[in-house]
């Protein structure tokens, strides 16, 4: 013999499936079509196309369709090891002449008292790739910016030359912190060192020791946020945002202290 739920019952169970119903509606609603909807990136698609790449679904591209216009100017340069390798003693004098305009924020030996890059002793294709990228768009700066548009692409591998024949700031090693030395592989973020030095070095990444605190800290938020995009591919701006606030600390107090 069995016996009737009493009708509560049945009204309760009715409303918990209401209530899932109305958050898993919710759920996709926002997921899937208002977020995607406000993302900056895709005022070119449909509202479709956009649920389909929300949800990871590539979409074929029509015969004759026009590309995606890019919403940022991203670096053009190829950096390879071959690069600026030789330094010509005239393009290194050619290079002190041009940066005698440089000396107020650089430092009249490539080393800065503010908080701006020292350019003493970098690496001749990371200085030609940045001036390139300021006058291309791909990095903006109200001071750089302008600057480097007067410049001939001569005069940037004449810069480029005489920075890199300048004597380093000299660097003391200390212990490296965890993000330095092993990175933070839950958040899929590589040791720092693995790219910038004291493990290994990539073509075409700085040379950060004795950098200043404040700009090492600056341009890893503007990574982290997307205002600096210069990053070819955008591994740095990948490693960035998956770094916390004490990791990009941790990390900027280490190369800056490394003098």
């Amino acid at each position: 013999m069995t016996m009737d739920r009493p009708p509560f019952w049945k009204t309760w169970t009715m409303a918990a499936a209401a209530l899932v119903a109305c958050i898993a509606a919710g759920s996709i609603t926002i997921g899937f079509v208002l977020l995607p909807v406000l993302q900056p990136n895709d005022g070119h698609l449909s509202i479709w196309q956009r649920i389909c790449h929300a949800a990871g679904v590539s979409r074929p591209v029509a015969a004759g369709e026009p590309p995606a216009p890019a919403t940022i100017t991203t670096s053009r340069v190829v950096v390879v090891p071959q690069m600026l390798m030789a330094q010509v003693p005239a393009s290194v004098g050619s290079g002190a002449t041009l940066a005698l305009q440089c000396g107020s924020c650089h430092g009249a030996r490539g080393v800065s008292g503010a908080d701006v890059p020292n350019l003493a002793g970098q690496y001749p294709a990371v200085i030609y790739k940045e001036l390139l990228d300021y006058a291309s768009g791909a990095r903006e700066n109200a001071v750089m910016s302008p600057r480097v548009a007067q410049l001939s692409d001569a005069d940037m591998r004449d810069l480029a030359a005489y920075y890199a024949y300048l004597p380093r700031p000299p660097a003391g090693r200390q212990a490296a912190p965890p993000i330095v030395a092993s990175g933070s592989p839950m958040h899929n973020v590589a040791p720092c060192g693995a790219c910038h030095g004291t493990t290994d070095y990539k073509t075409g990444s700085p040379w950060l020791d004795s950098e200043p605190f404040d700009y090492l800290k600056a341009q890893l938020i503007a990574f982290a946020s997307g205002a600096r995009h210069n990053d070819i591919s955008g591994q740095m701006r990948n490693v960035a945002r998956g770094m916390t606030v004490a990791d990009i600390t941790a990390s900027a107090e280490y190369y800056a202290r490394a003098q």
